[in-house]
Protein backbone atom coordinates (compact mmCIF):
# COMPACT_ATOMS: atom_id res chain seq x y z
CA UNK A 1 0.00 0.00 0.00
CA UNK A 2 1.49 3.39 -1.35
CA UNK A 3 1.62 6.08 1.31
CA UNK A 4 -0.06 9.59 0.82
CA UNK A 5 2.19 12.00 1.02
CA UNK A 6 -0.07 14.95 2.52
CA UNK A 7 0.87 18.87 2.43
CA UNK A 8 0.80 18.83 6.20
CA UNK A 9 3.78 15.69 6.36
CA UNK A 10 5.41 18.30 3.96
CA UNK A 11 5.48 21.47 5.83
CA UNK A 12 6.49 19.29 8.96
CA UNK A 13 9.25 17.91 7.33
CA UNK A 14 10.06 21.19 5.89
CA UNK A 15 10.11 22.73 8.93
CA UNK A 16 11.88 19.80 10.58
CA UNK A 17 15.03 20.93 7.95
CA UNK A 18 14.56 24.38 8.18
CA UNK A 19 15.33 23.98 11.73
CA UNK A 20 18.22 21.70 11.51
CA UNK A 21 19.28 24.30 9.10
CA UNK A 22 18.51 27.39 11.93
CA UNK A 23 20.36 25.46 14.47
CA UNK A 24 23.76 24.80 12.75
CA UNK A 25 22.99 28.97 11.32
CA UNK A 26 22.77 29.33 15.37
CA UNK A 27 26.35 27.28 16.35
CA UNK A 28 28.34 28.90 13.55
CA UNK A 29 27.35 32.69 14.67
CA UNK A 30 27.88 31.97 17.87
CA UNK A 31 31.43 30.51 17.58
CA UNK A 32 31.86 33.05 14.96
CA UNK A 33 31.10 35.75 17.79
CA UNK A 34 32.79 34.12 20.83
CA UNK A 35 36.06 32.44 18.74
CA UNK A 36 35.08 28.99 20.96
CA UNK A 37 34.22 25.50 19.46
CA UNK A 38 32.41 24.46 22.86
CA UNK A 39 30.28 26.96 24.70
CA UNK A 40 28.72 23.81 26.44
CA UNK A 41 29.37 20.04 27.57
CA UNK A 42 27.22 18.98 24.83
CA UNK A 43 28.31 21.21 22.11
CA UNK A 44 31.78 18.43 22.37
CA UNK A 45 31.86 15.65 24.94
CA UNK A 46 34.99 14.41 24.34
CA UNK A 47 36.36 18.03 23.55
CA UNK A 48 35.10 19.52 26.67
CA UNK A 49 36.83 16.85 29.23
CA UNK A 50 40.13 17.32 26.86
CA UNK A 51 39.81 21.07 27.51
CA UNK A 52 39.40 20.52 31.28
CA UNK A 53 42.47 18.05 31.66
CA UNK A 54 44.15 20.45 29.97
CA UNK A 55 43.34 23.24 32.03
CA UNK A 56 43.93 21.42 35.35
CA UNK A 57 47.49 21.12 33.90
CA UNK A 58 47.54 24.72 33.05
CA UNK A 59 46.73 25.58 37.16
CA UNK A 60 49.16 22.86 37.37
CA UNK A 61 51.89 24.85 35.88
CA UNK A 62 51.15 28.17 36.95
CA UNK A 63 51.04 26.85 41.05
CA UNK A 64 54.80 25.10 39.76
CA UNK A 65 56.13 28.42 38.29
CA UNK A 66 54.74 30.39 41.60
CA UNK A 67 56.78 27.84 43.59
CA UNK A 68 59.75 28.66 41.46
CA UNK A 69 59.98 32.15 41.34
CA UNK A 70 59.48 31.87 45.64
CA UNK A 71 62.56 29.22 45.38
CA UNK A 72 64.34 31.61 43.40
CA UNK A 73 64.16 34.34 45.69
CA UNK A 74 64.61 32.06 48.72
CA UNK A 75 67.83 30.79 46.99
CA UNK A 76 69.12 34.25 45.75
CA UNK A 77 68.77 35.92 49.62
CA UNK A 78 70.47 32.53 50.41
CA UNK A 79 73.53 33.30 48.31
CA UNK A 80 73.49 36.96 49.13
CA UNK A 81 73.60 35.93 52.86
CA UNK A 82 76.64 33.43 52.39
CA UNK A 83 78.38 35.64 49.97
CA UNK A 84 77.99 38.28 52.81
CA UNK A 85 79.37 35.86 55.55
CA UNK A 86 82.52 34.74 52.92
CA UNK A 87 83.30 38.00 52.86
CA UNK A 88 82.76 38.53 56.71
CA UNK A 89 84.93 35.59 57.37
CA UNK A 90 88.14 36.45 55.19
CA UNK A 91 87.95 39.24 57.33
CA UNK A 92 88.15 37.39 60.12
CA UNK A 93 91.05 35.52 59.06
CA UNK A 94 92.99 38.02 57.91
CA UNK A 95 92.51 39.81 61.78
CA UNK A 96 93.80 36.36 63.12
CA UNK A 97 96.53 36.61 61.01
CA UNK A 98 97.48 39.29 62.11
CA UNK A 99 96.95 39.11 65.66
CA UNK A 100 98.97 35.65 65.34
CA UNK A 101 102.39 38.20 65.19
CA UNK A 102 101.93 38.49 68.81
CA UNK A 103 105.60 39.38 69.07
CA UNK A 104 104.80 42.97 67.81
CA UNK A 105 101.76 43.33 69.29
CA UNK A 106 101.16 45.66 72.44
CA UNK A 107 98.33 44.80 74.80
CA UNK A 108 96.37 48.01 72.97
CA UNK A 109 96.79 46.78 69.28
CA UNK A 110 95.69 43.39 70.58
CA UNK A 111 92.72 45.03 72.24
CA UNK A 112 91.90 46.53 68.60
CA UNK A 113 92.02 43.57 66.47
CA UNK A 114 89.96 41.68 69.41
CA UNK A 115 87.27 44.64 68.75
CA UNK A 116 87.36 44.33 65.61
CA UNK A 117 86.76 40.40 65.69
CA UNK A 118 83.78 41.42 68.12
CA UNK A 119 82.43 43.69 65.55
CA UNK A 120 82.65 41.04 62.70
CA UNK A 121 81.26 38.10 64.84
CA UNK A 122 78.26 40.52 65.57
CA UNK A 123 78.15 41.04 61.85
CA UNK A 124 78.40 37.53 60.92
CA UNK A 125 75.51 36.50 63.17
CA UNK A 126 73.52 38.81 62.28
CA UNK A 127 73.88 37.74 59.05
CA UNK A 128 73.24 33.90 60.01
CA UNK A 129 69.94 35.08 61.12
CA UNK A 130 68.81 36.89 57.66
CA UNK A 131 65.24 35.94 56.81
CA UNK A 132 63.08 35.97 53.79
CA UNK A 133 59.49 36.99 53.88
CA UNK A 134 59.47 36.66 57.94
CA UNK A 135 61.25 33.05 57.74
CA UNK A 136 65.06 32.51 58.58
CA UNK A 137 66.44 31.54 55.40
CA UNK A 138 69.07 29.16 57.99
CA UNK A 139 66.34 27.55 59.97
CA UNK A 140 64.38 25.37 57.81
CA UNK A 141 60.72 25.29 59.41
CA UNK A 142 61.55 26.40 62.59
CA UNK A 143 59.24 29.62 64.12
CA UNK A 144 61.53 30.67 66.33
CA UNK A 145 62.47 33.95 64.52
CA UNK A 146 65.64 33.35 64.44
CA UNK A 147 68.30 30.84 63.33
CA UNK A 148 70.65 31.12 66.12
CA UNK A 149 69.76 32.17 69.63
CA UNK A 150 72.21 34.23 72.07
CA UNK A 151 73.58 30.86 72.81
CA UNK A 152 74.59 30.09 69.14
CA UNK A 153 72.67 27.55 69.04
CA UNK A 154 70.21 26.65 66.27
CA UNK A 155 66.66 26.50 66.36
CA UNK A 156 66.40 24.51 63.38
CA UNK A 157 64.31 21.22 63.66
CA UNK A 158 66.63 18.63 61.85
CA UNK A 159 65.20 17.25 59.17
CA UNK A 160 63.00 19.91 58.53
CA UNK A 161 63.86 21.70 55.49
CA UNK A 162 61.92 24.64 53.24
CA UNK A 163 60.90 22.68 49.67
CA UNK A 164 59.35 23.77 46.83
CA UNK A 165 57.42 21.92 44.53
CA UNK A 166 58.63 22.35 40.95
CA UNK A 167 57.12 19.35 38.93
CA UNK A 168 54.54 16.68 39.91
CA UNK A 169 57.60 14.36 40.26
CA UNK A 170 60.62 16.87 42.19
CA UNK A 171 61.24 19.14 44.57
CA UNK A 172 63.96 21.40 45.35
CA UNK A 173 64.77 22.28 48.96
CA UNK A 174 65.51 26.30 49.81
CA UNK A 175 66.52 27.16 52.92
CA UNK A 176 70.16 26.63 53.99
CA UNK A 177 71.33 23.92 56.87
CA UNK A 178 72.62 26.81 59.16
CA UNK A 179 74.30 24.09 61.37
CA UNK A 180 76.22 22.97 58.33
CA UNK A 181 77.29 26.31 57.29
CA UNK A 182 78.09 27.60 60.81
CA UNK A 183 77.80 25.19 63.74
CA UNK A 184 76.08 25.15 66.57
CA UNK A 185 76.51 25.95 69.82
CA UNK A 186 80.16 25.41 71.79
CA UNK A 187 81.48 24.43 68.06
CA UNK A 188 79.92 27.12 66.34
CA UNK A 189 81.92 30.01 64.11
CA UNK A 190 80.30 32.34 66.90
CA UNK A 191 81.88 30.78 69.45
CA UNK A 192 85.11 30.36 68.00
CA UNK A 193 85.71 33.51 67.40
CA UNK A 194 84.87 34.75 70.71
CA UNK A 195 87.31 31.82 72.16
CA UNK A 196 90.16 33.56 69.69
CA UNK A 197 89.34 37.52 71.48
CA UNK A 198 89.37 35.90 74.45
CA UNK A 199 93.06 34.04 73.95
CA UNK A 200 93.64 37.56 72.33
CA UNK A 201 92.87 39.84 75.06
CA UNK A 202 94.89 37.00 77.56
CA UNK A 203 98.21 37.49 75.15
CA UNK A 204 98.04 33.65 74.27
CA UNK A 205 99.06 32.77 70.64
CA UNK A 206 96.24 32.36 68.23
CA UNK A 207 97.83 30.84 65.43
CA UNK A 208 96.13 27.21 65.86
CA UNK A 209 92.86 28.72 65.79
CA UNK A 210 93.63 29.73 62.18
CA UNK A 211 93.10 25.92 61.04
CA UNK A 212 89.20 26.39 62.68
CA UNK A 213 88.78 30.05 60.68
CA UNK A 214 89.64 28.33 57.19
CA UNK A 215 87.12 25.00 58.40
CA UNK A 216 84.64 27.41 59.21
CA UNK A 217 85.48 29.37 56.01
CA UNK A 218 85.32 26.18 54.37
CA UNK A 219 82.01 24.75 55.72
CA UNK A 220 80.14 28.38 54.43
CA UNK A 221 81.64 28.05 50.79
CA UNK A 222 80.33 24.37 50.43
CA UNK A 223 77.18 25.35 51.46
CA UNK A 224 76.94 28.73 48.80
CA UNK A 225 78.31 25.99 46.07
CA UNK A 226 74.82 23.98 47.19
CA UNK A 227 72.72 26.49 46.93
CA UNK A 228 74.13 27.47 43.71
CA UNK A 229 73.75 23.92 42.23
CA UNK A 230 69.37 24.19 43.70
CA UNK A 231 69.30 27.78 42.05
CA UNK A 232 70.21 26.43 38.58
CA UNK A 233 68.16 23.60 38.88
CA UNK A 234 65.07 25.87 39.72
CA UNK A 235 66.07 27.82 36.65
CA UNK A 236 66.40 24.68 34.56
CA UNK A 237 63.01 24.00 35.83
CA UNK A 238 61.75 27.48 35.09
CA UNK A 239 62.75 27.25 31.63
CA UNK A 240 61.10 23.82 31.49
CA UNK A 241 58.03 24.94 32.66
CA UNK A 242 57.78 28.20 30.30
CA UNK A 243 57.91 25.56 27.41
CA UNK A 244 55.62 23.11 28.75
CA UNK A 245 53.15 25.95 28.59
CA UNK A 246 53.68 26.81 25.88
CA UNK A 247 52.44 23.22 24.56
CA UNK A 248 49.58 23.28 26.54
CA UNK A 249 48.74 26.89 25.39
CA UNK A 250 48.89 25.39 21.58
CA UNK A 251 47.12 22.04 22.94
CA UNK A 252 44.24 24.05 24.27
CA UNK A 253 43.73 26.15 21.69
CA UNK A 254 43.43 23.27 18.85
CA UNK A 255 40.13 21.93 21.21
CA UNK A 256 38.83 25.25 22.58
CA UNK A 257 39.45 27.63 20.01
CA UNK A 258 38.07 28.07 16.25
CA UNK A 259 39.51 28.81 12.89
CA UNK A 260 38.03 32.61 12.04
CA UNK A 261 38.57 32.22 8.96
CA UNK A 262 37.34 28.77 8.30
CA UNK A 263 34.41 29.29 10.52
CA UNK A 264 33.54 32.67 8.55
CA UNK A 265 33.37 31.20 5.58
CA UNK A 266 30.84 28.35 6.74
CA UNK A 267 29.15 31.37 8.26
CA UNK A 268 28.61 32.69 4.68
CA UNK A 269 27.86 29.00 3.39
CA UNK A 270 25.14 28.38 5.72
CA UNK A 271 23.32 31.97 5.81
CA UNK A 272 22.82 31.19 1.64
CA UNK A 273 21.94 27.50 2.29
CA UNK A 274 19.13 28.78 4.77
CA UNK A 275 17.91 32.03 2.92
CA UNK A 276 17.69 29.57 -0.30
CA UNK A 277 15.92 26.55 1.58
CA UNK A 278 13.93 29.49 2.92
CA UNK A 279 12.75 31.02 -0.81
CA UNK A 280 12.24 27.10 -2.57
CA UNK A 281 10.12 25.90 0.95
CA UNK A 282 8.11 29.02 0.18
CA UNK A 283 7.75 28.44 -2.86
CA UNK A 284 7.29 24.65 -3.01
CA UNK A 285 4.52 24.80 -0.13
CA UNK A 286 2.26 27.73 -1.62
CA UNK A 287 -0.79 27.77 0.90
CA UNK A 288 -4.28 26.17 -0.42
CA UNK A 289 -7.93 26.21 0.72
CA UNK A 290 -7.07 22.64 2.11
CA UNK A 291 -4.79 23.87 4.65
CA UNK A 292 -7.37 25.46 5.87
CA UNK A 293 -9.79 22.82 6.44
CA UNK A 294 -9.52 20.70 9.21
Amino acid sequence: MVERITSQMLLQTSQRNMQSSMSALARLQSQAGTQKLISKPSDDPAGAGESMRIRADQRALTQYSTNITDGLSWLSTADDALSSATDTMQAVRNLVVQGANSGSLNAASREAIATQLDSLKAALLSTANTTYAGRSIFAGTSDAGVAFDATYTSTAIPGNGVERRVSPTATVKVDVDGVAAFGSGATSTFALIDQITSDLRAGIDITPHLSGVDSALSSILGEQSRVGSRYNQLETSKELNMSQSGSLESQRASVEDVDLSKVILQLKTQEVAYQTALAVTARALQPTLMSFLS
